[in-house]
């Protein structure tokens, strides 16, 4: 071959270190529109993807078979051993293939890198676009998603020691954060072919030691292996363990069938990706082709497609370049001219010059390969990565869903969810059941307790008072209490087996602060903190904590007297002023039912003390609905209605108010509650070490040299009686027991927080959350109960009979009911008295003699007054929509006269 200059372009293209990279040159250094391409491709020849290298070669045969390809112009491609090293094996490939041409002039890479794997540009590369198969990052986001999916918390990642893999794993830790998981622990091991068992050994019995099951495989597949059979001689191949490896174990699977029963075994139960690769007749065609190509010498796997796919994205490209008027032609590079070395020469290396026009060409490719729709994203990543999720099982592997970025996990293939809008809603994220290792199908619950001999240290608070709760036996170092009992029955729900011991925290004198009680999680001095812990906003910033167990909220307690039976309990209910209100509504109902049915009713008519007497005993007979009096007329009716409706209302508070106050024991005191002991600007007790101090001071702004510190029942006992202290606040769980033995305080008003107790363990701490189911069960079967039965239910003053008297009712509660009914009184008035003067102006005389005195302003009154109590009689003869007709009316016809002369007769 004549002498020419070459073209570097490195494309990784899986996720290992089995990488080939391309060497492009020309046929003639003269020639600027070669006649043939020659392409270099570097391979690590002892890796499973390195043996796809004639796949390679059968797409070259393809393309140099159709002219119009590359239009008339050749395609040759030299292949080379990269022996595990990208950097060297370029170097390699560089001056083998010029050595052997004689008189090539080399040159430095401006390349267009297609990783597999995220790129990493060196010193003289500029960093191009990832490859035609998914990225590490979208490779680790889908890893990410499967942890967030089964709900495991943390992860160890086991990896190679190099650049990419690092990166992987770094990935890996951001994305598992944005979902708030995390790595716990990373191994890192050295790359293929250099890694040693002794050395896996050491670090799997480290992490057998740790919290965490769940464990990544990032790595090559000869370390990869290594990895499963140690783990299987120690143990973790078995229940409670996950193993996620990269794409390189479903590599392993695809191209090796079957597998050795040894391998098999290892990896039985692991969880696998593959590059998700859509179905066509391009890809059926070339699988038929496989065994061929490959001579059976390895199983079908996707990477040959990528590879295939490469071969072709590079061609498209370089025949765009040349089509579009650009020439092959180089330029010394002057950042590689102060660089010593006289064996590796990289002086002598020249760099592309049309390396950019190429680039872009490739990244603005879009065609469909046998892979699928090839195309870039702006950030050159491919659109629309997808990957298989593979489950190694004991006949080989079985697909249990798919993910995307598109729309996350799903057991419907990427290209379908394609046409529906993305969702990427972790609710509907879905996967077929898994085989995990140990041949489980009950999803493992990814941790356990660290096995490094240790105990887990559980701090108790050291009580000085209400020792009901946690308290040491005299002389022993036994623990008893209700929150132990709690705490113990609990444990009991766990499936695995939980050592710790009891450590107390406090001097022994006084209650501890509950507060530096917990804060000793944080430091490390316990693993769990156990008892009377209230939940509280800054205690969560320092624990987890479990789901309560027994709620406890905030309450004021104050000194009571009983008040003193009397005659005249029965007013109580009512205050004076709703006594007086009621009392003068039955007045003014009766008085208005009078006057509309005086004229029409004859039970409403008689002797002037007869009617007030009917009045006033139809006003307060509807009392007790015992009126005899009959109501005829419409407007009476409604008043009527809607009293008796005000009545019953009443009547009913009011038997309410006096059961209360018969049957409940009343309490009396200046105390009603949080508000009026605010406002009192007395003494307030609490309990020492709890969290009303700083509730007090911080969200009700209580001065500090108000509140006054007591250390147990009889300080708090004392103090009330003595006055020191107008009320204690303290948690309802230890007021009740207070109570119980000195009825003389009671709870005033009702608890002004609404918290509970529960137990304490590290953030993140998966403890916490099976705890908190354990309680639950404890809670539904009833036991919860029980204990809270055997340690805290007391006799006598019990929180029922230590409320707060039944307060009066007063107006407000029934101004409504009031407004209503004197509105339908007075419009029903309003209505009356308008249809009355209707009928006075069209029954009185029209004219009246102006000289007489008769037409006087107070004759006129006393004549609608004899008009108004005059009685209308029911019409015989008339019509019925009349109803009544006026019995006086040839009353007013006969004395006509009378009227005009002023005469009135009676």
């Amino acid at each position: 071959m004549v002498s020419g200059k070459i073209l570097v372009i490195t494309m990784n293209l899986v996720l290992l270190l089995s990488t080939f990279i391309f060497f492009i040159g020309v046929c003639s250094e003269e020639a600027l529109k070669p006649d043939v391409v020659n392409v270099g491709a570097i391979f690590s020849f002892n890796t499973i993807n390195g043996k796809v290298a004639k796949v390679v070669k059968a797409a070259e045969n393809d393309i140099n078979s159709d002219p119009s390809i590359l239009g008339g112009r050749k395609l040759s491609i030299s292949l080379h051993d990269s022996n595990f090293s990208s950097f060297l094996g370029i170097i390699g490939g560089v001056f083998s293939w010029g050595n052997n041409n004689h008189a090539f002039n080399l040159f430095a890479i401006r390349s267009i890198a297609i990783y597999g794997g995220r790129y990493r540009s060196n010193n003289w590369s500029t960093k191009c676009c990832d490859g035609p198969s998914p990225n590490d990052e979208f490779q680790m986001i889908a890893i990410a998603e499967m942890v967030s999916y089964f709900g495991w918390a943390e992860v160890i990642a086991v990896f190679r020691d190099d650049d990419q893999s690092r990166n992987g794993i770094i990935t890996l830790g951001d994305k598992l954060s944005e979902r708030r998981r995390r790595i716990s622990y990373k191994a890192a091991l050295l790359a293929d072919p250099t890694a040693k068992r002794s050395d896996i050994l050491r670090e799997l019995v480290k992490i057998r030691m740790m919290e965490s099951r769940v464990i990544v495989l990032h790595t090559f597949s000869k370390t990869g292996l290594l990895v499963f059979e140690v783990a299987k001689s120690l143990g973790m191949m078995e229940k409670e363990y996950v193993w996620i490896a990269s794409t390189w174990l479903s590599t392993i699977l695809d191209s090796t069938s079957p597998l050795k029963p040894e391998t098999a075994n290892s990896i039985q139960g692991a969880l696998t990706l593959r590059p998700h690769m859509v179905d066509s007749k391009k890809k059926r065609d070339f699988m038929s082709r496989w065994n061929q190509l490959s001579n059976g010498s390895i199983g079908f796997n996707p990477y040959a497609l990528y590879a295939c796919d490469t071969v072709w994205m590079l061609v498209r490209g370089v025949k765009l370049l040349l089509d579009q008027g650009g020439t092959i032609s180089f330029s010394n590079d002057t950042r590689l001219n102060g660089i010593a070395g006289k064996t590796l020469n990289l002086s002598a290396l020249s760099a592309f010059d049309g390396g950019q026009q190429l680039l872009e060409n490739i990244l603005h490719t879009n065609m469909t390969g046998l892979t699928g729709p090839v195309q870039f994203n702006k950030d050159r990543s491919l659109v629309n990565p997808s990957y298989d999720i593979i489950n190694a099982v004991e006949t080989g592997y079985r697909r249990i869903g798919y993910w995307s970025n598109y729309s996350g996990l799903s057991i419907v293939p990427p290209e379908t969810l394609y046409r529906k809008k993305p969702n990427h809603s972790i609710s509907n994220h879905r996967l077929d059941s898994v085989i995990w290792p140990g041949g489980e199908t009950t999803k493992p619950r990814g941790w356990v307790f660290p096995n490094n001999g240790r105990e887990l240290r559980i701090g108790i608070p050291r009580r000085v008072s209400y020792r009901d709760f946690v308290s040491l036996v005299n002389g022993t170092d036994t623990v008893q209490g209700y929150c132990i009992d709690v705490f113990l029955a609990a444990m009991r729900f766990l499936p695995y087996a939980l050592p710790y011991r009891f450590i107390p925290f406090g001097d022994g004198r006084e209650n501890p602060n509950f507060n530096e009680l917990v804060s000793q999680i944080n430091s490390g001095v316990f693993d769990g903190v156990v008892g009377d812990i209230a939940i509280v906003t800054n205690r969560t910033k320092m624990a987890d904590f479990t789901q309560p167990y027994i709620e406890s909220g905030l309450v004021v307690v104050a000194p009571v007297r009983k008040m003193s039976s009397s005659a005249w309990s029965f007013a109580r209910p009512f205050t004076p002023l709703m006594w007086a209100v009621t009392a003068a509504f039955f007045l003014v109902v009766g008085a208005v039912v009078w006057i509309l049915e005086h004229r029409i009713n004859d039970e409403f008519r008689g002797p002037p003390k007869q009617q007030i007497v009917t009045i006033l005993w139809f006003s307060f007979s509807t009392m007790f609905f015992a009126h005899r009096e009959n109501t005829v007329s419409t407007l009476g009716l409604l008043v009527l209605i809607i009293w008796l409706f005000v009545v019953l209302i009443i009547n009913s508070s009011y038997t309410a108010s006096l059961t209360s106050i018969l049957m409940v024991q009343q309490l009396s005191s200046t105390i009603k509650g949080i508000d009026t002991l605010i406002s009192s600007n007395e003494p307030i007790g609490f309990q020492v070490g709890s969290f009303t101090e700083n509730y007090l001071i911080e969200e009700v702004n209580v001065p500090k040299s108000r509140l006054v510190p007591l250390g147990s029942p009889e300080e708090y006992a004392l103090a009330l009686e003595s006055r020191r202290v107008a009320a204690v606040v303290d948690e309802r769980s230890y007021v009740d027991l207070f109570l119980s033995d000195h009825c003389e305080f009671s709870i005033r008003g009702q608890e002004f927080t609404k918290s509970g107790w529960g137990f304490a363990f590290p953030r993140d701490s998966p403890l916490a959350i099976d705890m908190s189911t354990a309680i639950l069960a404890l809670s539904e079967n009833g036991q919860l109960q029980k204990i809270h039965d055997q340690w805290l239910s007391r006799r006598a003053c019990s929180s029922e009979s230590s409320e707060t008297k039944s307060e009066q009712l007063d107006l407000q509660s029934f101004w409504g009911l009031f407004l209503i009914c004197g509105i339908a009184c007075i419009f029903a008035l309003l209505v009356y008295f308008w249809l009355m003067f209707r009928q006075f102006n069209r029954h009185s005389p029209e004219e009246l003699d102006p000289t007489s005195p008769v037409s006087s302003r107070s004759a006129r009154l006393q004549t609608f007054m004899s008009f108004f109590d005059g009685k209308v009689e029911k019409s015989r003869s008339g019509s019925k929509r009349k109803g009544y007709s006026m019995s006086s009316n040839d009353y007013y016809r006969e004395d006509e006269s009378t009227y005009r002369s002023g005469r009135i007769e009676p």
